[in-house]
């Protein structure tokens, strides 16, 4: 009886220790986005002086919000965006797609050079100036487009889908083809409907990195009525360019507004992409160990 309880006391104890490191982990990771919505929501005047810690807005103020929604640039930025993850999701689960159907299948000639070669190049690139001359050269300089072709296909997600559709059964398919069906029959008929948790996977993927890239959009894109939403804000960050969002203030003014107008942009620009988290979550874990545990 005596054992049992130390037992139990070292389990609890252990039990104690993890969830301390666990919370403390959780709040390490959330307390910056706390902070910038603290401060997004803070008088500026306010926040300008505050050095510590940041626990509640500072003199609750809208004004960061209204300078941010008035500028033309975010609505601009939003709407190529938007364009850019639409289209460029579309794209990247329809190639995937097909790329890990042929590559799934057990009859394909040179199945495993082709895989080699793919993989090959998460390892290997021709780096950024080969690819900026492809892209000028095929006419996709300064268009939207420019994000979106290139990167048709991601390899790793590539991978994980082909994984998924190597764990349906053959069977299927064998029925399918007595049937009269062809392979988009196939893919799209039977394939895809049994691996909604890997689309799923793939959508959250491929709609994060569409909306958070701006790198290769600085690069190929020049025309600012085309400069996606965190190349604006990029703008705004590094350059501290707010002054358009806070005209009519003085100089002093428009360096503490500008500081609020900073973690409001970084909110208008986060929020929208946390909000989809939840609607493909429930299929998030499953959709992983689906596309990573078979071989």
């Amino acid at each position: 009886m005596h054992a049992k309880t130390k037992t139990d006391f070292a389990d609890k104890a252990v039990l104690f220790v993890i969830y301390t490191l666990l919370i403390l982990l959780v709040i390490v990771t959330l307390y910056p986005l706390l902070y910038v919505l603290f401060a997004s929501f803070s008088d500026a005047g306010q926040l300008i002086v505050n050095k510590g810690i940041l626990w509640k807005p500072l003199g609750f103020s809208l004004e960061a919000y209204k300078s941010v929604l008035a500028n033309p640039g975010i609505a601009i930025g939003y709407k190529n965006t938007l364009f850019i993850v639409v289209f460029g999701v579309m794209v990247n689960l329809f190639m995937t797609a097909l790329g890990a159907y042929v590559l799934s299948r057990k009859n394909v000639m040179l199945n495993n050079v082709f895989m080699f070669l793919i993989v090959f190049t998460m390892f290997f690139g021709g780096g950024l100036i080969p690819l900026y001359l492809v892209v000028k050269g095929v006419g996709l300089l300064d268009s939207l487009w420019s994000t979106i072709l290139p990167f048709a296909v991601s390899t790793f997600n590539l991978i994980i889908m082909r994984t998924a559709f190597m764990g349906i059964p053959d069977s299927l398919e064998e029925s399918a083809k007595i049937d009269g069906a062809n392979h988009f029959t196939i893919l799209f008929r039977i394939i895809i409907p049994l691996s909604m948790p890997v689309i799923a996977v793939m959508i959250l993927y491929y709609a994060v990195d569409k909306w958070n890239g701006w790198f290769y959009a600085s690069v190929f894109i020049k025309s600012r009525e085309l400069f996606p939403l965190q190349l604006v804000l990029r703008e705004i960050l590094i350059a501290n360019s707010t002054d358009s969002m806070s005209a009519g203030a003085s100089a002093g003014d428009r360096f503490q507004i500008g500081e609020t107008i900073k973690y409001a942009t970084i909110m208008v620009a986060t929020v929208p992409i946390l909000c989809v988290y939840p609607f493909v979550q429930r299929y998030f874990v499953k959709g992983v160990m689906v596309g990573s545990l078979k071989g």
